[in-house]
């Protein structure tokens, strides 16, 4: 089915109507006010969960404020790839509650159980993401080097670190056979969304002749933030020595720490500016960097691949399956 037929069309000044993520042996995509995770089953059937979901910025104008909807955005995905990546870990195994199209099961609502689980993982990566990625470069570059006092020099040993260690794990897990096998998904994802994008129909002829590279992409994205890291933290640690007169380790991570979800908010602003300008010169240097990185994290999908991500995404959009599964208040509000 094309895209034509759906009732979300791609609006080249809204570049961000659908978009997803790879997940276990599966994908989930988002279009406006849904969100659906389809995976393959060890029977080779999919199985689809779609949930309707409506974010802070289809809620209240205040969330759609430039950096502001960045972060808050940031927040619910996390909150919405845990879930599916949790429910793609069941159906994967076969022991999903979930249903293949045409089923007409709906999937069994969150207990507050699962609430309070999926609260915990939430903190945990965070927590995983702030120490390996923020934590560490602040403490190595206090150790090994003398440049505490120069807030440009320190940040951009620290970004340097930081970068390294980033390209360092996804270097070691790309290097793994499960992950490898996600990294598929994750090209078939953006295969899908180009297909949508360019309005070419969401078969997977049309899907298999795009290119896996997507400017948008959450790579990219990391990419992003680890440069923007680099010039935000500069600026404020300038602001702090003015203030203070010197800096420390324990100031640094005091007040790098409440920044981060701003530098979240910043890097969605470039990113979704530079994705509007890919086609440009200086748009294609400015996105080049994150497609070079997607050399890693995706990986050419094959057919069975490109169709589970083609079915999440038409499901996305309400082509799939007619009936909505409503999420419980608390996990749609985010």
């Amino acid at each position: 089915m094309g895209s034509q037929s759906s009732q979300y069309r791609f609006d080249a000044q809204n570049p961000m109507v659908v978009g997803g993520q790879a997940v276990i042996e599966g994908v989930m995509m988002r279009a406006p006010g849904m969100v659906a995770t389809a995976v393959r089953r060890p029977d080779g059937s999919i199985a689809v969960r779609r949930e309707r979901y409506v974010s802070l910025a289809e809620k209240n104008r205040v969330f759609r404020l430039p950096i502001l909807r960045g972060a808050v955005g940031l927040i619910e995905m996390l909150i919405i790839g845990l879930r599916s990546l949790n429910y793609s870990a069941e159906a994967a195994l076969g022991s999903d509650s979930g249903e293949s199209p045409g089923n007409g099961t709906p999937p069994e609502m969150n207990s507050a159980g699962d609430n309070l689980r999926l609260a915990v993982a939430i903190a945990a990566a965070l927590l995983a993401g702030a120490a390996i990625f923020f934590l560490v470069p602040l403490v190595v570059t206090t150790a090994l080097f003398h440049v505490d006092q120069q807030p440009l020099a320190f940040n951009m040993i620290a970004g340097v670190i930081r970068l390294a260690l980033f390209l360092a794990y996804l270097v070691a897990i790309s290097a793994m056979k499960d992950v490898s096998r996600v990294f598929e998904y994750h090209g078939a994802e953006h295969k899908a969304v180009f297909a949508f994008e360019r309005q070419e129909g969401l078969s997977v002829e049309s899907a298999a002749k795009q290119t896996r590279f997507h400017p948008r992409c959450g790579t990219s994205f990391l990419l992003i933030v680890m440069l923007v890291a680099i010039l935000l933290f500069g600026l404020f640690d300038t602001l702090m020595m003015y203030w203070l007169g010197s800096l420390s380790l324990p100031i640094r991570i005091a007040t790098h720490l409440p920044l981060i979800p701003i530098l979240g908010g910043i890097s969605y602003e470039f990113i979704r500016i530079s994705a509007k300008k890919s086609g440009t010169a200086i748009g294609r240097m400015i996105v080049a960097p994150g497609l070079w990185l997607q050399k890693i994290t995706t990986k050419e999908p094959d057919e069975s691949e490109l169709e589970v991500a083609l079915v999440a995404l038409r499901s996305a959009l309400g082509e799939e399956r007619p009936v909505p599964v409503p999420l419980p208040e608390q996990a749609a509000a985010g």
